[in-house]
């Protein structure tokens, strides 16, 4: 009777989700997807309204991070992994090839990686972890342009405000964040911050600063105008990124060991609300410019969970390769 019970509440889940696939597809749900697999040293391009992978290309090892020009015609991935760990590959996403892989010499383990806005998608932000830098990599001519120490190691992620006047870094074994002024390409000051700090994003208007320390479980939101801090959320046990709506409205926080992803009233820093993912490894995640809708990966799961956010529920999910980990969205449909 309980193996009864239990086969029929997951097939009301898989007519759940079916029913909320096709509103979704219904709404005009399209674009497509870059997804980095760690694993197999991969990343998957796929077309989000058939949910049809349409090239799975090579890339160094160790794919973490990817980012998506605002044309949606470029992919860069930071090839974390292996013996070198000194490249990026870029990607041609209509024409779902590799065009080149950009060796960044001694700037080693790049990590996170932001376009500079007002580059006209020529040049990324990267961080190299084992050297205590911020670089700018101009993708076209594959050429680092410039460095910025962070005075803080193994700086893993960052943060560029909507401007692209600063960076922002979470320097996991100082437990410190930095801040760098990218137009004069120096370091400006830090700030104590909870144990490991890893997660980090700024809002586009460069107002606040949010870091997940994966020691303490803690949020911090830093200001960066009088340097005060306030606890946005605690018990995350592994609060792996910040995302938030393009409107400033919502913080979401994937916690990859706590299996759920947790939504924030950015302003008061009150929880919304949570969608637990038993099971999932909930990492990467990237929100859709017009704010409806999350792409979370699943990493334990192999596929991309993609989370309407006024509602808070997985309206569908897409198969992706093993251990996915950094995903980006461009609204640009892909033929093929």
């Amino acid at each position: 009777m309980g193996g009864l019970i239990q086969a029929s509440a997951r097939a009301l889940a898989v007519v759940a989700i079916s029913s909320a696939a096709a509103t979704a597809q219904a709404a005009g749900l399209s674009g497509t997807l870059i997804v980095t697999n760690k694993t197999p040293n991969t990343a998957t391009i796929i077309d989000v309204a058939s949910g049809r992978a349409l090239a799975t290309l090579p890339t160094g090892i160790g794919p973490h991070e990817v980012v998506v020009s605002t044309d949606g015609r470029v992919a860069v991935v930071t090839d974390y992994g292996g013996p070198m760990r000194r490249t990026l590959t870029v990607i041609d996403v209509p024409g779902l090839k590799v065009t080149r892989t950009i060796d960044l010499g001694g700037y080693t383990a790049p990590h996170g990686i932001v376009f500079l806005p007002r580059s006209a998608d020529s040049l990324v932000v990267v961080t190299s972890e084992t050297t205590n830098n911020i670089i700018v990599v101009n993708i076209k001519t594959g050429d680092v342009a410039n460095s910025v120490a962070t005075i803080g190691q193994y700086p893993h992620m960052v943060g560029v405000t909507g401007d692209g006047a600063r960076a922002y870094t979470g320097n996991m074994r100082s437990n410190t964040v930095s801040e760098m002024d990218l137009r004069t390409g120096l370091f400006t000051r830090s700030w104590e911050v909870p144990t490991t700090p890893e997660a980090i994003n700024v809002t586009s208007d460069g107002k606040e600063v949010w870091v997940g320390s994966n020691a303490t479980g803690k949020v911090t939101v830093v200001d960066p105008a009088t340097g005060a801090m306030v606890v946005a959320a605690e018990g995350v046990q592994f609060p792996y990124r910040m995302a938030f709506t393009p409107d400033l409205k919502t913080a979401i926080i994937p916690d990859a060991r706590g299996e759920e992803v947790r939504f924030l009233d950015r302003a008061t820093k009150k929880e919304l609300g949570r969608i637990p993912m038993p099971g999932a490894g909930p990492q990467g995640i990237i929100i859709s410019p017009d704010g409806r809708y999350a792409f979370q990966s699943l990493s334990t799961q192999a596929r991309v969970a993609i989370i309407d956010i006024a509602s808070r529920t997985v309206v569908r999910q897409l198969d992706a390769g093993l251990t996915p980990d950094g995903v980006a969205y461009t609204t640009r449909v892909v033929a093929r």
